[in-house]
């Protein structure tokens, strides 16, 4: 067996897993969505996707500056700040069946856990536990805060920043080199091997990249998962027996996945949502046509 296709067996364990987290975590947010209260009182204002899109070029821009010219351990205590009180506020309604102070206790406690846990023993299993609780919440909270059509213009636009910021900017490189420096749950990790440790992991993407050395584990970004999750949360939730659609925006997800993969399996880093985002457009679009004879939804 050749060494490229010896590398391509080895791939084929970590990629069908990092295609269950989309199954997971978008399955997880349908589950819980209901619990959630919207973030906008008004899903179909445009604005709204504005100040998403605002927020992203903010942080991102803050993060790399700090990671240029500050200490790295600020932006880690900025996210896992943003982790624990995320998860405070996701863990709250989960636990609503308890009385209002126990209910608020308990999820505070679980929320300091999972910061203590990440900051003293950021593995692999850690970051990932993180991811899809935090992953989860986001879909939930923002995919019945959007209409369809917010939705679909918002994964367009990050779609395109995304592929720029890859392929031409570069920057996402560097904020991927940052957040996996400092073991941040702002991704996911899946191993190639069986005995790999991300808290022992010492060589940069950027220095693998250059040196054309092999990862033993596979990365991909949170948001990769989220954004297009966002659409499947809001085709069920904007669409009267919407399951059908919203299973349809996930199986088009998953379809874009699996050619990203193509890509990826030769070494190169990829800008995701592209083709994720595309993948779920199109699901959405089809499967609303197929079953409703119309793009249902979609509109202000």
């Amino acid at each position: 067996m050749t060494p490229e296709k010896e590398t391509d067996k080895k791939m084929i364990l970590p990629i069908f897993i990092m295609g269950c987290f989309f199954v997971i975590i978008d399955g997880f947010a349908l589950l819980i969505k209901n619990l959630f209260q919207p973030t906008f009182e008004d899903a179909s204002n445009p604005v709204n996707i504005l100040y998403i899109f605002a927020i992203i070029i903010v942080m991102t821009v803050i993060i790399l500056i700090i990671a240029r010219y500050w200490k790295k351990q600020v932006i880690q205590a900025i996210i896992l700040f943003a982790v624990g009180y995320t998860a405070f506020f996701i863990f709250v309604p989960l636990f609503g069946f308890l009385p209002e102070m126990p209910s608020l206790v308990v999820s505070l406690l679980i929320a300091v856990a999972l910061v203590v846990a990440l900051y003293k023993y950021p593995e692999w299993y850690v970051i990932d536990l993180c991811g899809v609780i935090v992953g989860a919440g986001a879909i939930a909270i923002f995919g019945i805060s959007l209409s369809i059509l917010l939705v679909i213009i918002l994964l367009v636009v990050l779609a395109v920043y995304d592929a720029i910021s890859v392929y031409q900017t570069k920057h996402m490189i560097d904020l991927a080199d940052t957040v996996m420096d400092l073991k941040l749950p702002v991704l996911l990790v899946v191993p190639k091997i069986r005995r790999y440790s991300l808290i022992n992991e010492t060589k940069t993407l950027k220095e693998k990249l250059k040196e054309h050395e092999e990862r033993d584990a596979f990365f991909m970004g949170l948001g990769d998962i989220v954004m297009p999750g966002i659409l499947v949360v809001a085709a069920y939730h904007n669409i009267s027996n919407g399951l059908p659609v919203a299973l349809s925006v996930l199986g088009g997800t998953l379809i874009g996945f699996l050619v990203l993969m193509t890509f990826v399996i030769k070494g190169k880093p990829q800008a995701g949502l592209p083709l994720l985002c595309s993948g779920a457009i199109l699901g959405y679009l089809i499967s609303s046509y197929v079953f409703f004879g119309t793009f249902v939804g979609l509109g202000f």
